[in-house]
């Protein structure tokens, strides 16, 4: 059991640390801006500017490797994402990322 809580804890970590720094940080050498540049507008690019859409697209593949079976596998894809996003609500992440969408947008 405690093994099991020792992997869902590094997963969560692992997914919020990807997903933080592909979403919020410029990345060493400014290569994840590049990156998000070159993704454009398109869903690639989109998902890369959503915290929500893009955990779930990291937590995916580490599910995969962390479940022993199918059902595990299915369960941890949204529980390693939600751990992800509560980590990141938890350091004011989001709520930084969208006061800074609201002052864009104001005229």
């Amino acid at each position: 059991m405690e093994h099991e809580l020792f992997e869902l804890a590094v997963g969560v970590l692992v997914v919020w640390r990807i997903t933080h720094l592909i979403q919020a940080e410029d990345g060493p050498w400014d290569v994840v801006v590049r990156l998000r540049a070159r993704a454009g507008n398109g869903w690639i690019g989109q998902a890369m500017d959503c915290f929500y859409c893009l955990s779930l697209w990291i937590a995916l593949p580490l599910a995969a490797l962390l479940g022993a079976n199918w059902v595990q596998q299915l369960l941890l894809w949204p529980a390693l994402s939600a751990g992800a996003i509560l980590l990141e609500r938890a350091t004011g992440g989001l709520a930084m990322a969208s006061t800074e969408r609201d002052r864009k947008e104001e005229p």
